[in-house]
């Protein structure tokens, strides 16, 4: 508290990467705890389209869902080894074809709406999401940033405001994300996914669904 900027920044990274490391395996069954539809214990609410989904249902077929990296894996290349390729804290699950859709694309405005997701729109370069979970897929964004530095053998992940980043280690676009943290804030799924998360799985949190306006404290 009373922080901002790099030193904020750094305090938080100190606390949160201390977590319990899952396998990729470990990820579809922690999902299926920390996405878990709360009017029916049997599915996940899939994060793109919405849609509550049966838990058995995961795995490569046209209407399954499977594992999303929010952060995009190809944007510093981890892939899916233990580290940033199984941090559920910007894992979720998604239809398989909507994941497919969105592929490896920044985060910006605009786009054609996606028949088998609406409201959510993309193009050549670019992926935007539904409105309910625009903040969402901000902070999950802003945690991988504040909790891989560079420190601990993986990259050094940043975000930026390109919307052509590849495989670097880069995520945007940074200022339409810090819009989306504000227009969309935590609701109870997100909050409660937070402490799962927590309580069950990695033993660290993210500070962005605790502490919103720590984004603008960063970033500006």
């Amino acid at each position: 508290m009373g922080k901002t900027g790099t030193s904020l920044r750094s305090a938080l990274h100190s606390i949160i990467r201390n977590q319990t490391k899952l396998s990729y395996d470990q990820v579809w069954t922690a999902l299926k705890d920390t996405d878990q539809d709360p009017n029916n214990a049997n599915n996940v609410i899939l994060l793109y389209t919405g849609r509550s989904q049966s838990k058995s249902s995961n795995g490569g077929g046209v209407d399954d869902w499977n594992r999303e990296h929010v952060w995009a894996k190809s944007h510093g290349d981890f892939g899916t080894t233990t580290g940033p390729g199984t941090d559920v804290h910007h894992l979720r699950p998604t239809d398989v074809s909507v994941n497919s859709t969105r592929g490896n694309k920044d985060f910006d405005y605009g786009g054609t709406q996606i028949a088998e997701a609406p409201g959510n729109y993309t193009d050549s370069d670019s992926f935007e999401p539904r409105n309910a979970v625009k903040g969402d897929v901000a902070r999950m964004i802003m945690y991988m940033a504040i909790r891989y530095e560079g420190t601990d053998g993986w990259p050094n992940l940043e975000m930026n405001n390109s919307v052509n980043n590849g495989t670097a280690p880069y995520h945007g676009r940074m200022s339409v994300l810090l819009q989306w943290n504000q227009m969309d804030p935590p609701d109870a799924f997100e909050k409660r996914r937070n402490q799962v998360i927590y309580d069950r799985w990695q033993g660290n949190r993210n500070p962005f669904v605790d502490h919103p306006e720590w984004a603008t404290a960063i970033w500006g």
